[in-house]
């Protein structure tokens, strides 16, 4: 299914990162009383019932002192409009209707793009006619909702998942012949040399220059029976140096890619250390459920011994030990070294991606691993642990029923894991597994 992409705009301090954290459920936006403190667009994933978007947290919309939009504001707001599916549009429902206001509902009933008008910072119910001013704005019923307090969010919530475009829920079977391939990384560690590699032909333009690519472009090509759809991400740099402009929703472009696609190859550099960034697009896959794939690009640049490998095969695990899943694999996409071997590596952790396992089987692997290390007791009370089942693929999601969720240590549920991956492999793919108790159910990633 399409990721649809949800643009959060408001003057400042109108309180879009307090609802960008309430939607996502993360506090990942910096929630502050100074206007202006987003500077950088952050992007999350927000679900609502059988619904999944990315919602984009942008900077505030200014006036200058000719009582305008500053041209950048302008050329900020006409990319959210034209990147978004949904526009919801945040107003300070303690704050008196501004000239500014009214510029952009002009602006935003021109882009014909649906819009959500939502007037924040209504607390209580004395507050509520504070929100029918804006009602002269002219669009549909305004969302009276408080993201500090969490108040009348699922209403919102519903609006939203009503005005999303149209496409599949979930649960579909995925197609055995077909994998989506994602190449995300920072600028220039070699994404679309690989891609041009790939394809055997000079499809993406190939440049010294960070930031070459600015759009997420689709290709196929064929190998041992099965289609590969090919995407090269732009470059995901860190945020402080994302460009103002089109380069800013570039990234919103490549992480869409990422949720949309099956297998992510993530790139690194040979010739230098992984960075801060490259935690940042390493937690996205994962928290993607994506398959993964590591890939040391350039290894033809640097000078190798017996202990080369290992070397950075360690470093590489001390700094994403949330992908210790994931395979890697050391190549230079300019001489196409192990190409191959990347390709058939591809179809593999694809087929794990997918696979699908007897509840028979899971059932006696489960008494297995009980029998090997016995589920402990908390506070003087036995966790038992029932029968598992699984839900779904891509990635594999298991449901195990408990007697008390709260009472399963994120310990032992890993102990779970490992022995599902000892037992099936799974390699190359994160599991999900979700506590199903008799009073409540959590879930793990």
């Amino acid at each position: 299914m399409k990721q649809a992409v949800v643009a959060l705009i408001g003057r400042p301090n109108v309180g879009k990162s307090a609802l960008f954290n309430r939607l996502t459920g993360k506090a990942r936006a910096i929630v502050d009383e100074m206007p202006g403190i987003t500077r950088d667009r952050i992007c999350g994933v927000a679900r609502w019932q059988d619904r999944e978007f990315i919602l984009v947290d942008t900077g505030g919309i200014e006036v200058d002192s000719r009582g305008g939009l500053a041209e950048e504001i302008q050329q900020q707001t006409q990319i959210a409009l034209a990147e978004a599916d949904l526009i919801l549009w945040v107003v300070d429902g303690r704050t008196p209707l501004a000239p500014a206001d009214r510029q952009v509902a002009d602006r935003l009933r021109r882009a014909r793009k649906p819009v959500l008008l939502v007037v924040n910072k209504i607390d209580n119910e004395s507050l509520e006619a504070d929100a029918q001013a804006f009602w002269s704005l002219g669009f549909d019923q305004p969302y009276a909702v408080s993201a500090l307090h969490g108040r009348r969010i699922d209403e919102l919530l519903d609006a939203v998942r009503a005005k999303l475009p149209r496409g599949s829920a979930g649960g579909e079977e995925p197609d055995e012949l077909l994998i989506k391939l994602a190449v995300a990384g920072r600028p220039n560690v070699g994404k679309s040399s690989l891609v041009n590699k790939l394809l055997g032909e000079n499809r993406m333009l190939v440049s010294e220059a960070p930031g070459t690519t600015r759009d997420a472009v689709d290709a196929r090509f064929e190998h041992a029976g099965k289609t590969l759809e090919v995407v090269d991400t732009a470059g995901l740099r860190a945020p402080k140096k994302i460009a103002r402009g089109f380069e800013r929703f570039a990234v919103v472009r490549s992480l869409r890619s990422i949720k949309e696609s099956h297998v992510v190859l993530f790139l690194l550099e040979a010739t230098s250390p992984p960075t801060e960034q490259d935690e940042r697009i390493a937690g996205f896959i994962h928290e993607a459920g994506r398959a993964c794939i590591i890939v040391v690009n350039k290894w033809d640049l640097i000078r190798k011994d017996g202990k080369t490998t290992a070397g950075y095969t360690e470093v590489i695990r001390r700094r994403f030990p949330f992908l210790d899943y994931a395979p890697i694999i050391t190549l230079s996409a300019k001489t196409g070294q192990r190409l191959t071997r990347l390709l058939d590596l591809i179809a593999f952790v694809d087929e794990q991606h997918v696979m699908r396992i007897k509840t028979s089987l899971l059932n006696q692997t489960l008494r297995d691993i009980l029998y090997q290390h016995p589920a402990p007791s908390s506070r003087g009370k036995p966790l038992k642990i029932n029968y598992i089942a699984q839900t779904g693929v891509r990635p594999p999601a298991f449901a195990l029923f408990v007697n008390e969720a709260k009472r399963m240590h994120f310990t032992y549920l890993r102990h779970i894991k490992n022995g599902l991956r000892a037992r099936f492999g799974l390699e190359g793919t994160p599991l999900i597994i979700m506590l199903r108790g008799q009073r409540e159910a959590k879930s793990a990633g």
